[in-house]
């Protein structure tokens, strides 16, 4: 005997801006908006939660008093068709903390702890943040993170720095994250 998941009927349609600021947050949490698509994330590892832990505590001790960091919350990147996402660390200006929904134009800075190959950048760039950073999780598991900065002539991102070890990049601004910590 075999048991079959079906999806419910709400995840096989289009989702409002609308529609989607009526749900619970509990109806949110776990879930990504693209193209107006309801996409489930899958859970998260200790090890994947305490990189992103670790890395928005020394990004928003660094950042200082105009920007925070933080992560699991959503940026609206778009509102027709709804696209919103859920970065695993985000930096925003301070002054927009009660500002909701979240807005490119409000943000500095997304981190994505990913696996090898499984995501993309395009809609960050798309949406105008300034900079992103990738972090892989190598197979040694020692995590690799690359930064990339938005070329405003291109609309999109541009390799800048890798770093495996101790994380020392000078922008957006001065931060040092020592990744043994993970």
């Amino acid at each position: 005997m075999t048991v079959e998941m079906v999806a419910p009927a709400w995840m096989h349609q289009q989702v409002t801006a609308e529609q989607y600021a009526s749900w619970t947050e509990d109806q949110c949490a776990g879930i990504e908006i693209v193209d107006g698509m309801v996409r489930p994330g899958p859970s998260a590892s200790k090890r994947h939660n305490r990189l992103a832990r670790l890395l928005a505590n020394a990004l928003d001790d660094a950042a200082g008093p105009d920007w925070n960091a933080d992560t699991d919350f959503d940026v609206r990147l778009q509102d027709v068709p709804l696209n919103n996402r859920r970065p695993d660390v985000t930096v925003y200006r301070a002054d927009t903390i009660d500002v909701s929904p979240t807005r490119p134009e409000h943000v500095l800075l997304v981190v994505e702890v990913v696996s090898p190959g499984s995501e993309t950048a395009d809609h960050y760039a798309r949406a105008g943040i300034p900079f992103y950073w990738r972090v892989e999780q190598a197979a040694t598991g020692a995590p690799l993170v690359y930064t990339y900065v938005l070329d405003p002539a291109t609309g999109r991102y541009r390799d800048s720095e890798v770093f495996t070890g101790v994380v020392k990049p000078a922008a957006p601004f001065a931060v040092e994250i020592d990744l043994g910590q993970v």
